[in-house]
């Protein structure tokens, strides 16, 4: 085959013989994790829908897991999903919009750009940026009176009749006849640490007091903290990085902040693209798969599989799991057939993919904390009382918790830390939390948190403040790189 491969929803989507290219259905790539192993295609997802938890959506994150390249990525899919999240982009597109249209009439309908290709004469320029802003195949872009952008989104291309599909299929030909490119990143230079948390958060991942001590740190590190709350986006440009110390979510203000930060050119902890593959239990038991991390038996699951035979594969019980969840929502013990069926069809009206898992009773799990690919802590989590997982959810929001014990990196079993730091690895190189079981067959990850919790009676037990210098002194680092600065040099002066 070529490089080039085609995700279809349906086969009539875009057909065999209107591309040279392999044509695979969207729900075959999901199902076959180790297909195009010995190689790294180009993937284009023309799925009819890209909607969060879609299958389109799992295609592209999936994709990811895999190492293949694809457009659209799962990020460029969250970020068109809402106007807030590509605002961003419109003051430079509406600028090359003005430029190119000066002079002549717009036209009354919107715009249709088929891989940074616009249908309209003399917009060349205003669709390549269209689309190294947004690696989507088909976009409309819809204009007010003014000719301003009004609305950008993706168009599924079985939509497109006549005129319109012809121009598709040739920007599609156009497109697969160069080179892979990948997306440009636009990162203006800043200075300063900005903390962002909820003080209405019930759970937060590290406390008033906890961030209070951070501040102190860092002071003393050289660099100035200042705290900033969920109605603050339009002021994170004052300062030079941001770490996110509320629990963040695909679907909330966290990610709008870190992709700000981004755009940007701010560290910032947590990134989207580890919110992205942490928050989703799909995405991490295929990545986990393929980089040889042990985990407890898994099986994906979606709505049109049978369920027979499950508990027999697995075990009883069975954990079930909804892909996007915190603080063990969304997860259930199942024992019996009936449970599973009536569970698994609750949580199929939310998500396209959900997680069985083998039960295994522990009583505690471990959590590492690992930095820049780095251990930084180790605490034994212990199970809720009279339940089976750390958090118990009671009625009324009340939330029960289990005890904790904090250890020393080194007095931690060497294995549980050569796993957690092969897991953290696998997502990237910020702060991530691995949660692992460990029994008699050896250790297993159960979940990566992308945004773990930071406290000083219980993270920082061992560490004390060397905790949040270790947190200070990576932004320093990287802040200090941009500017042609010792990497370093803010963690030697702490010590000295």
């Amino acid at each position: 085959m070529s490089d080039w491969l085609i995700l279809v929803e349906h086969a009539t989507d875009v057909a065999q013989h209107e591309t040279p290219h392999k044509v695979l259905r969207v729900r075959d790539y999901l199902a076959n994790p180790r297909l195009f192993m010995s190689r790294r295609p180009n993937i284009i997802n023309l799925a009819r829908s890209y909607a969060y938890q879609s299958n389109g959506y799992y295609a592209s994150l999936l994709a990811e897991a895999r190492g293949h390249r694809i457009v659209p990525t799962a990020q460029s899919m969250v970020e068109l999903s809402r106007k807030t999240l590509y605002a961003q982009a419109l003051p430079e597109l509406d600028a090359a919009l003005a430029r190119e249209s000066e002079g002549r009439d717009m036209p009354f309908g919107p715009l249709l750009v088929a891989f940074g290709r616009v249908r309209e004469h003399g917009l060349k320029r205003f669709g390549r940026l269209l689309f190294d802003w947004f690696r989507v195949p088909v976009l409309e872009v819809s204009l007010n009176p003014g000719g301003r952008i009004e609305r950008i989104r993706p168009v599924p291309p079985n939509t497109l009749k006549g005129e319109a599909r012809d121009f598709f299929l040739e920007s599609l030909d156009a497109h697969t006849g160069r080179a892979w490119t990948a997306q440009k990143d636009r990162v203006p230079a800043r200075w300063s640490l900005a903390v962002l948390a909820d003080p209405k958060e019930a759970l937060p991942p590290s406390s008033p007091a906890s961030l209070k001590r951070l501040a102190a740190v860092a002071s003393k590190m050289g660099v100035e903290v200042a705290p900033i709350g969920p109605n603050d986006l339009s002021s994170l440009a004052e300062y030079d990085a941001l770490f996110i110390r509320a629990t963040t979510a695909i679907d909330n203000y966290t990610y709008r902040f870190a992709r700000r930060a981004e755009q940007e050119g701010m560290p910032v902890i947590d990134d989207t693209a580890s919110m992205i593959r942490c928050t989703n239990k799909v995405f991490l038991k295929e990545l986990m798969e393929l980089g040889g991390v042990p985990c407890p038996r898994t099986e994906v699951l979606d709505e049109n599989q049978s369920l027979d035979g499950l508990i027999e594969r697995l075990g009883s019980p069975v954990v079930l799991k909804a892909p996007d969840g915190s603080f063990s929502r969304s997860v259930h013990k199942v024992s019996s057939e009936a449970e599973l069926k009536e569970r698994a069809k609750a949580l199929f009206k939310d998500t396209a993919l959900i997680i069985a898992q083998e039960y295994m009773p522990t009583a505690y799990d471990w959590r590492v904390g690992v930095l820049d690919g780095k251990p930084l802590y180790a605490c034994k989590y212990k199970m809720a009382r009279g339940h089976w997982q750390i958090i118990k959810h009671g009625e009324g929001g009340k939330v029960t918790e289990g005890g904790s014990e904090t250890v020393a990196v080194e007095d931690a079993p060497a294995e549980v830390i050569d796993v957690a730091v092969k897991a953290a690895r696998l997502i990237g190189q910020g702060l991530y939390g691995i949660d692992l079981k460990q029994n008699d067959r050896g250790v297993f990850v159960i979940e990566v948190n992308d945004n773990p919790n930071l406290d000083g009676e219980v993270e920082g037990l061992v560490l004390k403040d060397a905790l949040w210098q270790s947190i200070i002194a990576w932004f320093a680092d990287r802040l200090e790189r941009r500017i042609g600065g010792v990497p370093g040099q803010a963690g030697r002066d702490a010590g000295a």
